[in-house]
């Protein structure tokens, strides 16, 4: 009896085995073998939060720290002060950071009246997250954050909530 019940259950715990080691050598594979570009992000134009189209092509030749984010996920809302200080402190040193919501222009505009972010916050409602996908964020995760250099290639991703500290240590070895 317990051997029917057992080949059952180890059958399973072998086929979630097998699958997570297949996910883990993809997701290794994938990241050291995918080139990410960012063609598509500068050939891109959005609306900021005043409905003002910005071609994102303008702040190419920056440092930036591009944050994909919504006004209804906790984590985004939590790390956009320290993002806002990162911006206001580094701005002379040819750094910008730059929101992307995956929201409406009216949730981004009540968002910065009660929070005042100091970088361009943008809408991008209905292309965000085919935008984040082709910058490397295979888990449509939120936030999901990348630190693109001025020659256009991206330095370094980061899944979930980032922290001032965290991305100043990326940036000084970036910053000549």
């Amino acid at each position: 009896m317990l051997n029917k019940i057992l080949s059952p259950f180890g059958a399973v715990v072998l086929f979630v085995i097998i699958a997570a080691s297949g996910y883990f050598v993809s997701e290794k594979m994938d990241k050291k073998d995918v080139n990410i570009s960012t063609a598509e992000l500068f050939a891109t134009t959005l609306p900021d939060e005043n409905g003002v189209p910005q071609a994102l092509s303008q702040w190419q030749g920056k440092m930036i720290v591009l944050n994909f984010w919504a006004t209804w996920c906790p984590p985004c809302r939590e790390e956009m002060p320290e993002l806002s200080e990162l911006n206001t402190e580094y701005q002379d040193k040819n750094v910008i950071v730059i929101g992307i919501a995956l929201d409406e222009i009216a949730l981004i505009k009540e968002f910065n009246a009660e929070n005042k972010m100091s970088y361009p916050l943008l809408a991008a409602e209905d292309t965000g997250g085919n935008l984040a996908a082709n910058l490397g964020n295979n888990k449509s995760a939120l936030p999901y954050t990348v630190i693109i250099k001025p020659d256009g290639t991206v330095a370094n991703t980061y899944f979930g909530r980032i922290s001032k500290p965290l991305l100043e240590e990326a940036l000084l070895k970036l910053i000549p």
